[in-house]
């Protein structure tokens, strides 16, 4: 019996808040994905350790398919988001590919061992704790990107010298080296990832979204 169709409009996975739930619902697009089981033995006979492929086929389940609008740094981000044959070693650990660049790049989208989401340049970044931060700061630099009455982008030494006092951390985007702040009528995205992961201190940049009411600031 041939494969249901997959509908093409997508269902947040439990978890997110409302914001980023609206996000990928009204934004989102869901396209076939593969399925890693059918690839289960191969990988094992090349020595990928059975509890890799589980969290690979995991990361599938909850994200495969899902593909995004373009986000405001690091080249877009994946076209689509999809795992593949992870990579690594028992003393390095292992990476499991997150999804396909939108360019050719010098570096990949990757889920780290920890299930953080990053980027793998010269050195490993992790942007966010999970896929889920990831999806996070998409959907809240969506949201800003449409109320703030000013948007104003810093980039290289400047991003260092912004000043924080009497910002919050945005929970839910789970920041490790990206972060959101929240003040009283403003929202700061700091982008570290692409410094870190190709040593590349000029490749700092944050973007402050300015003139935010209560709904701006957190819409839902």
């Amino acid at each position: 019996m041939a494969a249901a169709p997959v509908s093409p409009v997508p269902v947040a996975p439990a978890g997110l808040t409302d914001r980023a739930k609206r996000f990928v619902a009204c934004e989102g697009i869901r396209v076939p994905q593969q399925d890693i089981e059918h690839y289960r033995d191969a990988w094992i006979e090349h020595g990928v350790p059975a509890a890799e492929i589980d969290r690979a086929a995991a990361f599938q389940d909850r994200w495969g398919g899902l593909a995004l609008p373009p986000a405001p740094f690091y080249e877009s981000g994946p076209r689509v988001l999809g795992a593949d044959v992870p990579e690594g070693s028992a003393t390095e650990g292992w990476w499991i590919p997150a999804g396909d660049c939108r360019y050719s790049m010098a570096y990949g989208f990757v889920i780290g061992p920890g299930g953080e989401f990053g980027i793998d340049g010269y050195h490993w970044a992790p942007l966010h704790a999970s896929t889920d931060g990831w999806v996070e700061s998409l959907a809240l630099a969506n949201h800003a990107r449409r109320w703030a009455t000013t948007i104003t982008r810093i980039t290289g030494e400047a991003v260092d010298s912004l000043d924080l006092e009497g910002y919050e951390p945005v929970p839910e985007v789970q920041g490790v080296t990206d972060s959101w702040w929240r003040g009283e009528d403003s929202l700061i995205a700091l982008y570290r990832g692409v410094a870190v992961g190709m040593d590349a201190p000029g490749c700092l940049e944050a973007h402050i979204y300015g003139g935010l009411d209560e709904w701006g600031l957190h819409g839902g």
